[in-house]
């Protein structure tokens, strides 16, 4: 009973800390003495992390054990948040956001396949509905929290708060972690093999190490080509349109493409020599995988983009403070949450339907110059057609018989979508910006608004009601009590 809630709060700790350092950034700033790239790291170390560690993540989870994974990420994660929290300075608090970043990857694959194989029969639908409303409350509500708890200020901690307040949640969560769920079926170990090293050391240094690519093993070198490039994608989209696109966002960028093209080459070369792929690329020949991907992709870049135009767009445009614009996203969150225990029962297109309707409504209130009371029903409505959607849309993308390291990539896209999507509705918005606040808003909705068509022409294509055919039906080693 207590194995679903345990993964749940993994998913919405991990999800909200994305966000929630938003709202702290101002004060980070003051209180450290923090200049504009330490600023952007806090946010940029996270998501960069997270991106590239995933794919790795969902591998050592087939390898190793999704709960053992599970339980050491989120301890990793309970005191990298502590570190942030204690953090001194801005020279403490960009490596603690690095490891958060690390310990969510290592959470969010284990995650997917652990619902999967622990709640089977009817038990699935409830899961997964549960995880989609987790994800798309702590997506959509992250800086709304983040706001009320720097309004609060608890205990004067200020914006420590945002991340103190993981630390009791984790340390309970890892311990009902280990009582609560199953142990996994035996793994084989790697096979290991003596190596030589001659080159820095004056003498040979015997080492051992899991053979690369080897049954059992795990790529060591497609592990670092992957998370390289991904971090070097997600790097540059996240800080470049800020610092106005320097030449190292490009060189990240072209170096993102050359790593990704090596793994995918080496990940192919493995697999012709019998040998085990970090990621079995025949995962993206399975029917509907790629298209779903791209659905989720443009899912998650509707709710990222449109929590960015909303952070600004309540309080600078509309003259909110941090506590009145947090009850007013809340709006978001209360659709989401209510139409989400229908998900199962309607069409993904009605989903679909609902969302780009939501959204046109807040870009009209928005480009009209609509009051509060306005925004709170169009976002509500807009939340409702995310409820509708998410979980069955990300529960269907996974194909049966791909493990962790699948799992690994619909990670990988979300947030790839989510950093895509934020990256071309902030153009959007501050492009329009000379218009004034309800100009911006429009057209950064808009873009929103787009990326929910494209989903839209997903789901009409595949008009599934939604049995989550997969992650549910992953197959892994039934966990042994």
């Amino acid at each position: 009973m207590l194995a679903l809630p345990v993964l749940l709060v993994a998913v919405y700790l991990t999800t909200l800390d994305f966000f929630v350092a938003n709202l702290a950034l101002p004060s980070i700033r003051e209180e450290l003495g923090a200049g504009d790239a330490a600023v952007q790291l806090v946010i940029v170390g996270y998501g960069a992390a997270y991106a590239g560690g995933l794919i790795v993540a969902g591998r050592l989870g087939d390898l190793y054990g999704h709960r053992r994974i599970f339980i050491g990420g989120l301890v990793l994660f309970t005191v990298a948040s502590g570190a942030c929290g204690l953090a001194p300075g801005a020279g403490e608090l960009v490596p603690a956001r690095v490891a958060q970043g690390v310990a969510a990857a290592m959470l969010a694959p284990q995650v997917l396949v652990l619902l999967g194989v622990l709640h089977p029969g009817a038990a699935r639908e409830r899961a997964f509905g549960w995880y989609g409303t987790v994800v798309g409350v702590a997506g959509v509500g992250g800086q709304a929290f983040g706001g009320l708890l720097v309004a609060a200020d608890p205990l004067g901690l200020g914006w420590r708060a945002c991340f103190l307040v993981n630390v009791p949640v984790g340390v309970a969560a890892a311990v009902l972690a280990r009582h609560v769920l199953p142990r996994p079926a035996r793994v084989r170990p790697a096979r290991v093999r003596p190596v030589r090293v001659r080159p820095v050391l004056p003498w040979p240094v015997r080492v051992r190490f899991a053979t690369a690519g080897g049954r059992g093993g795990l790529d060591w070198a497609g592990a670092g080509l992957v998370a390289g490039g991904l971090a070097a994608f997600v790097l540059p989209l996240v800080a470049g349109r800020e610092q106005g696109w320097p030449w190292w966002t490009w060189v990240c960028l072209g170096a993102a493409g050359a790593a990704l093209a090596g793994f995918g080459r080496r990940q192919r070369w493995l697999a012709a020599r019998g040998r085990e792929p970090l990621l079995d690329l025949r995962v993206f020949r399975e029917s509907g995988f790629v298209a779903g991907l791209v659905a989720v992709g443009l899912l998650f870049g509707t709710s990222a983009g449109l929590s960015f135009v909303m952070a600004l767009y309540l309080q600078d445009g509309l003259g909110l403070g941090p506590l009145p614009a947090a009850l007013v996203a809340t709006a978001l969150n209360a659709g989401f949450f209510v139409a989400s225990f229908r998900a199962y029962r309607v069409p993904r297109a009605a989903g679909a339907l609902v969302l780009v309707g939501g959204l046109l409504l807040l870009a009209s209130a928005a480009g009209w110059g609509a009051g509060a009371y306005a925004v709170a029903g169009a976002l509500a409505v807009a939340g409702a057609g995310m409820g509708l959607l998410m979980s069955p849309l990300v529960a269907s993308v996974v194909p049966s018989g791909r493990g962790g390291a699948a799992a690994g990539v619909l990670g990988t896209v979300q947030e790839a979508g989510g950093v895509i999507g934020g990256t071309v509705t902030g153009a959007a918005f501050f492009g329009a910006l000379g218009g004034g606040w309800g100009s911006a808003a429009a057209a950064g909705i808009g873009v929103t608004a787009v990326m929910a068509l494209g989903v839209l022409g997903h789901c009409l294509r595949r008009p599934v009601r939604g049995t989550p055919a997969a992650p549910a039906m992953i197959h892994v080693n039934q966990p042994s009590r």
